[in-house]
Parts: structure tokens; C-alpha cells; sequence
């Protein structure tokens, strides 16, 4: 039996990479699709789904206004069953909060077939076994106020630790500090991250670009593509390429040019007001 969906993202390529990963995943029905929290709200209440697919930084509502207005609204009916929430955005800063109000996943732009396949059977698991408070039978007041308390915390109250200035780069059997701001770009490449700076290149400890990211200024340094994380401050030039995507000529030795995946053109739009 299929399990009922909604697609909700601002972003119309969001949707449809969404859309496409889940046609293949298989098992999943995408009952409709919307583009900002107002029409999340009314198309959970329209279509009743088994689970949605949910974007955080939208116009109108945010996604978490969008779960605080369901459980507000269960509040006072009684306690209908939730959906099982995934969300699905660009931004890593929410997923601690996205797990403390029981999302059953959190899936990071651009989006990873093998992602959607685990939130999938996530979602499968916990609708079949009638687990969490968004699935099965229905939460009771003190849960959904619960949720409502975690919903209202302030999203700053806990801060993550500062990042270090510097950042350990090995230069064959060196190991440079290097300033964050020296850096253009790192990519990931069979499994070893290279960081390449205007001067050198050298390679990072680091298992996983996600894990260096946490080490990095959030502020300037930006995951254009699933491969490579680049440092604002040292784009060169954005470069049209074939159907309205981009690339990012560096200013490195080499200029690289380093593609922007579909997922994050609106993030390069808002960056240089594109």
C-alpha cells in the first residue's frame, strides 16, 4: 500500500528533484504539492496525508509555524492524528529542532536518492507500527502541549559552539594552520577532501564534507553543490550555463569552475541579488 504525500518548498526545482527521487524510491503517492506554509496548512487539512515532505524557510509560514499551527488546531479538535514530517531544506542550523518536535527526518538540499529511500522507510515504519506523536492513533493534550512548549522555545537559546579561525590543513607531511578566510573552496573527491586555497592545496581530516562544514563560518562559506563547499568571498565570476543553472569560476591558481546544483540556485539568486 502506498503511502500518501505532500511536496511543500518555495522552490518549484526542490519540488519536482523531490518529486522525481520518490517516483523512483517507489511506494509513495504525491496527493499534491505546495509552495509556502499557508498552503501546507490547508493541504494537510484537505488531503489528511500519511506524510509531508516539509520545507523550513518559506514565505508566509516557516515550516515549523506550519507543525505549531496543526497542533494548535488538534488542540482544539479533539487530537486528529498528525502526518509523519520530513523536512527537506538547504539549511543545516534546524535539525536539531526538527528532531526535538519528533520530525521523522531531516534531509539536507541537494537532495541523495539513498536519503529519501531511509526518510521513506522511516516514515513506512512508524505509520505501520502507529509510533510517534504524528502517526497512528492520536496524541494526547499533554503531548501535543509538550510539542507546542518546543515549538516556542527561542531558536537561539541554544547556540552552537564558535567556529575556529583556523582550520587544520595536511600539506604532504605537514600540517598547516591555515585562516578559514584563506580558503576558495574544498571539494570532495573518492572520499578525500582536498582544500584548496589561492596558494596551495592540501587535504583535510575531515570524513565528510558535512563534517567540515561544522567547522566552518556558516557566514561565508556556502554548499553550492553536493560535491563542493565554497568560500563566498573568493567567487571570481558566476557563469550562465545551459538551462537557467550557474557556475562559479574561483579565484584560485586554476580559476576552477565549480557547478551550482539546481537545488541551491535560489541561494546563489539571493547571495548577488541574481
Amino acid at each position: 500500500m502506498a503511502i500518501s504525500a505532500l511536496i511543500i518548498d518555495d522552490e518549484q526545482l526542490a519540488r519536482e528533484e523531490l518529486k522525481y527521487l520518490l517516483d523512483e524510491v517507489g511506494g509513495v503517492d504525491v496527493v499534491a504539492q505546495g509552495a509556502n506554509g499557508i498552503e501546507a496548512v490547508k493541504l494537510i487539512e484537505e488531503f489528511h496525508p500519511d506524510l509531508v515532505f516539509l520545507d523550513v524557510q518559506m514565505p508566509g509560514l516557516d515550516g515549523f509555524q506550519v507543525i505549531q499551527k496543526l497542533a494548535e488546531r488538534r488542540r482544539g479538535n479533539g487530537g486528529e492524528p498528525m502526518p509523519q514530517i520530513v523536512f527537506a531544506t538547504a539549511y543545516d542550523q534546524y535539525a536539531v529542532r526538527a528532531f526535538a518536535v519528533n520530525a521523522v527526518d531531516y534531509l539536507l538540499k541537494p537532495f541523495d536518492r539513498s536519503r529519501v529511500s531511509e526518510a521513506v522507510e522511516r516514515a513506512r515504519t512508524r505509520i505501520v507500527s502507529g509510533s510517534g506523536e504524528s502517526g497512528g492513533e492520536k496524541p494526547t493534550s499533554s503531548q501535543i502541549e509538550a510539542l507546542l512548549k518546543l515549538l516556542n522555545r527561542n531558536q537561539g537559546a541554544e547556540r552552537a559552539p564558535a567556529q575556529p579561525a583556523k582550520l587544520i590543513v595536511q600539506l604532504q607531511s605537514r600540517l598547516l594552520l591555515v585562516d578559514q578566510a584563506e580558503i576558495c573552496f574544498a571539494a570532495i573527491d573518492e572520499g578525500v577532501i582536498r582544500i584548496v586555497t589561492r596558494t596551495f592545496e592540501g587535504q583535510s581530516k575531515c570524513r565528510t564534507l558535512e563534517e567540515l562544514q561544522e567547522l566552518l563560518d556558516s557566514a561565508s562559506f556556502w554548499r553550492a553543490h553536493r560535491g563542493f563547499v565554497v568560500n563566498i568571498n573568493h567567487i571570481r565570476e558566476v557563469v550562465p550555463w545551459f538551462k537557467s543553472s550557474y557556475q562559479l569560476r574561483m579565484n584560485d591558481k586554476q580559476q576552477t569552475e565549480i557547478p551550482v546544483s539546481r537545488a541551491q540556485t535560489k541561494r546563489l539568486r539571493e547571495l548577488f541579488k541574481l
